[in-house]
Formats: structure tokens, sequence, C-alpha cells
């Protein structure tokens, strides 16, 4: 049994905490740039002077317009308050701020893929949304437009220095933010747990996590309390750790293309592909992590067919189905054979090919 474990050097999980988050940063540097979203404008103006808003998912434009803009600060480290778009941009500006490369050099699939040659500036990630787990990843996640695709600047130092999760932060989320990052928090648990790389220290943290995501998932929808927002941020940043560690699967595999050709959020597209993504699976993968699975989501959704009463509570919280987000048979045709390329795909328990990945698409639009 082989394995290697990548984990941030430091994290702090407690609901308050982000109440000492300004004398940790101080305790890494003394310039930090504090890299957030228009939400949480206010909350970072104690955090440090020099500040930098962002908006929307992180794509090439906005990352170069971001680099100039930080560069001219000069800072020894990066803050990224915010959910995981913001959270992804902190996390590429700390890998470039110090990089004298164009960012293309060292983008996955449509880039050079190539290592960073300077070291990135110390990284500091604060969640406000219970979902990507990027406080807990190596990777940041970049659309590229003219190639219509969502792709991924990696390097392990790239992992934060410091990631602090307090669960106060995530409570002011829209609804419909928490169902789509909820709905990612718990596909991030499963996909470790079905990969191809899963191992015994992702494993116990997955068996852990799944049933207690799929129970917060459906309080934070439904009867909302401090309790379901603790566990909904526990299982995001553990989903972080699992697939930093693990890898993921065909739900992300599609969830990145589709993204790069409509735009569309990505929770939102992995909520929709988890089910059918699962369908698909299902037949094929080892029968006790499948048994596993049946009893824990029929144990919160219902027993009879587990991912039929998963889908039908999914669908009755209106979450948009693809072709509400802009997917046309013709988009995903084109996905269904881009989407192997994918580095996420390479985790999937079965191998899916073209025609497989198509009437997944199907199932969800």
């Amino acid at each position: 049994m082989t394995f290697d474990l990548r984990l941030p050097a430091h994290i702090a999980f407690g609901r308050g905490l982000f109440a000492g988050a300004a004398e940790r940063i101080s305790a890494i540097g003394r310039q930090p740039l504090i890299v957030h979203g228009a939400s949480s404008a206010e909350r970072a103006v104690g955090l440090g002077p020099s500040r930098l808003e962002v908006s929307g998912e992180p794509d090439l434009a906005s990352l170069n317009d971001a680099l100039a803009t930080a560069r001219d600060e000069a800072p020894d480290m990066v803050v990224a308050l915010g959910g995981g778009a913001v959270i992804d941009m902190g996390k590429a500006l700390a890998a470039l701020i110090p990089a004298k490369s164009d960012p293309m050099r060292h983008l996955e699939v449509v880039g050079d893929g190539a290592p960073l040659e300077t070291a990135p500036l110390p990284f500091v990630a604060i969640p406000t949304t219970a979902g990507t787990g990027s406080e807990a990843t190596k990777n940041a996640v970049i659309g590229v437009p003219e190639h219509k695709r969502k792709v991924s600047l990696r390097d392990d130092r790239m992992l934060a220095r410091l990631a602090l999760v307090d669960p106060a932060l995530t409570e002011t989320a829209p609804r419909g933010i928490r169902l789509a990052s909820g709905l990612d928090a718990v596909t991030q648990v499963i996909e470790p747990f079905l990969s191809t790389r899963a191992n015994p220290f992702t494993d116990a943290l997955c068996r852990d996590a799944i049933p207690r995501g799929l129970v917060a998932l459906r309080r934070v929808i439904e009867t909302p309390d401090e309790a379901a927002f603790d566990d909904m941020a526990l299982v995001s940043l553990t989903g972080g750790i699992a697939l930093a560690n693990a890898g993921l699967g065909a739900v992300h595999g599609l969830a990145g293309p589709l993204g790069g050709h409509t735009g569309a959020p990505h929770g939102t597209l992995c909520g929709r592909l988890l089910v059918p993504v699962l369908r698909a699976n299902f037949e094929r993968i080892d029968p006790g992590r499948r048994a596993e699975l049946e009893e824990w989501i029929g144990g919160v959704f219902g027993r009879g067919d587990p991912l039929a009463a998963f889908e039908a509570w999914i669908d009755g919280q209106s979450l948009p189905r693809l072709a509400e987000m802009g997917v046309t048979s013709q988009i995903a045709a084109q996905v269904s054979r881009e989407a192997p390329q994918s580095s996420s795909m390479k985790g999937n328990p079965v191998t899916l090919d073209a025609g497989a990945l198509l009437a997944i698409m199907e199932d969800a639009i």
C-alpha cells in the first residue's frame, strides 16, 4: 500500500475563529493582500489595508487584470476571504505574483502545464461558503473562454499556509448558494470515496463525511441551524482534503468543460450531474461501496430507490437542469468528447466512453 498525503500547513476550524483572523494573518506576513468578493467587503476591512475585490468565477482575463493590480501592491502574502471562486483567484494570485512567465505556461490541458519556477507567496484561505473545499486543495480553477474550458493551475506549494474555517461565515449565503454549494460538498466526498485513487486515510474521512453531509445538506435547506452549518462546513473542508489526495470522478470531469461552454455555476452543474453519474457507475463499482452509499443516501432521502429519492429531493428544491443552464444537445455531444481529457475523469471507478458520458448529460438535461 502506497499513498501520499497533501494538506494545508495549518487548519483552524471552529465557530467564532474569524475574530482572531487578523492576528493569525499578521503572524505570517507584514503586507497581506486581502482578496474578497463584494459580500465580504466589510469583513475584509479588518484584515489588512491592501484589498482587492473580485467578482465571478476567475477566468484568464480577470486573472491577468488582478495580477497587474496585485503586483503593484507588492504583497508578501495573499489572503482570500469568500466563496470558492474568490479562494481560487486568491490562490492563483499567490502562485503567480512572484512568477515572470505567462499564466498559460502553467495551465493544464489548454496550456503547457509547466510547474511553477518560483515558489508561491504564503496563502491564507477563509471560506464564506461550504462547498468547494478550495481552502484545502493545491489547485485553482481558471476559465479560458477562448478554449471554452475551465482548467487548473496546480502545484503542491499552492496549499494554504492557513485554512481558517469559521462556519458562522457561511450562514448569510442565500438559499440557492447553500443548495448548490452543499451538493458540491457532498459530491466531493462521494467521488473520492469511489475514486480509483482512494486510500485508507481518505476512506476514513469520507465514511464520516458522506452521511454527515447528506443530513447537513437537507437541514441547511429545510431547517437551518448552527449545527447544520457547522457540519456542512466540516464536510466541505473534508471534501477538499479528500479530493486533493484521492481525486474526483466523472461529475467533475463533465462539470469543468460544461462550465467552460456555458458559464454555468460549478456547484449547480455538479449537483445536477451527481445522480446520473452515480447511476452510470453503480452497476460496475465495488458492491460493498455501493451498498454503503445506498444505505447513507436512503437513510436521508428514502430507501426504496435511494438514487431516485435523492434526485426527487433535488428536483423539489428547484435546482436547474442542464438545459436551463444553457447546455444544448450540441454542447453535450462536444463535451462528451472533451471530458475524457479531464484530470478528474482519471479517478472515476468506471471507464465511461463518449456514448456513456452523453447519456449521463442527456439524463440531466
